[in-house]
């Protein structure tokens, strides 16, 4: 489970998160449908995004949502979930982005994969994926060549790159293919003006992602010998972080132009869970709730009524542990059905407010911030 934007729960609020739960089972299950269980290991926080953007466009009243049966992940109960042409290009993107990122651990010779049989195999996977992402991609009215060709350039310019090269020159791949990626959301919701908009928050998400993931893999690229944008430039922290915010500050004045049908959702993720990634990936986050309990002025929550007995606990918990979800998300408790995060996802540097947001500082007065919450500022 890989993606820079990893809201907690605690600051998304039950109503929010139960929609970014349904759209993060929605891409995971349009990736079943259309390509079988495997592909279901590409399902990524970030390609949710597409989703999210879709349907937060789409006219009142369209079916983007259906009731999907139990799951090992949601502690074998059923949920509704996304659907639609939003989840299918969530999927079409995740396929052909893994894909590339499966063929760039290749190129380092990461771990197993620099044995030629891991490595044989390892390239029919991403061979496939790439296959599936175009056609789910064509079945959406979106080209993953321009996904492609922004691979294929990126390995070109990273062996260019030396000391001194911009790094904007080295994230202009990415931005292009997320810029695309995000502009078609418009397309399917039939919001054809939202275009330009969406393609400029598009590609400063890219720049982020790119920049990001150069800074917090910095140490373990340089320990491994393996290539890292700032290493190679020779750019500094200080002028990642720069370039950081100022694509922060320019993905919040292009939501501004998009015309949306329901922003709450998309405005959290893109405005308020990008700049906690941020804040993690440079270490300047700080956290005011427990490790596990949040609110501890709360109420107390009322008992559940639908508790599993052992035996039946017992044998939904074996399924789960079979699962990744354990570790890298959030999984329900199969007896007693409690939302909770997976192991490596505890809230320990979150900067919530119980269940609402500190927007005032950073959202120019919006009123959309969070469940339930109005920031009148």
């Amino acid at each position: 489970m890989f993606g820079i934007v990893r809201p907690c729960r605690h600051r998304l609020g039950e109503n929010l998160k139960t929609q970014w739960m349904a759209h993060l089972c929605g891409l995971c299950l349009a990736l079943r449908g259309d390509h079988g269980q495997f592909a279901r290991v590409v399902t990524n926080y970030d390609g949710l995004l597409i989703s999210v953007l879709t349907e937060a466009q789409a006219a009142p009243g369209t079916e983007w949502r259906r009731t999907a049966g139990p799951c090992p992940l949601r502690g074998m109960r059923s949920a509704s979930v996304a659907q639609g042409e939003g989840a299918r290009l969530a999927a079409a993107v995740s396929l052909v982005l893994a894909s590339a990122k499966m063929r760039d651990h290749l190129a380092d010779g990461d771990g197993l994969l620099a044995r030629r049989p891991m490595a044989l195999a390892a390239r029919r996977v991403a061979t496939n994926w790439s296959r599936a992402g175009a056609r789910t991609g064509s079945a959406v009215g979106f080209d993953t060549a321009v996904l492609v060709d922004a691979v294929d350039r990126q390995v070109g310019i990273e062996t260019l790159a030396g000391i001194g090269t911009p790094l904007l020159t080295v994230t202009e791949p990415t931005e292009s293919a997320t810029a695309a990626a995000f502009a078609h959301t418009a397309v399917l919701a039939g919001r054809p003006a939202n275009a330009a908009p969406l393609a400029e928050a598009g590609r400063l998400f890219g720049r982020l992602a790119h920049l990001l993931d150069a800074v917090e893999d910095r140490a373990a690229d340089a320990a491994a010998g393996a290539w890292n944008p700032l290493t190679a430039t020779g750019a500094s922290p200080a002028e990642a972080r720069r370039l950081a915010d100022d694509a922060l500050h320019g993905i919040r004045l292009a939501l501004r132009d998009v015309e949306f049908t329901d922003a709450k959702l998309a405005h959290v993720l893109l405005v308020h869970e990008l700049r906690n990634s941020v804040d993690r990936a440079f270490g300047t986050a700080s956290c005011s709730h427990g490790t596990s309990h949040g609110n501890p002025y709360a109420p107390p929550e009322p008992p559940r009524r639908d508790r599993r007995g052992l035996l039946a606990g017992c044998a939904v918990w074996v399924g789960l542990a079979c699962t990744c979800q354990l570790c890298c998300g959030e999984y329900h408790d199969p007896w007693s059905g409690e939302q909770k995060p997976g192991f490596c996802q505890r809230c320990d540097n979150c900067d919530g407010c119980d269940g609402c947001c500190d927007c005032c500082d950073c959202c120019d007065g919006c009123d959309c911030c969070c469940d339930g919450c109005s920031c009148d500022c």
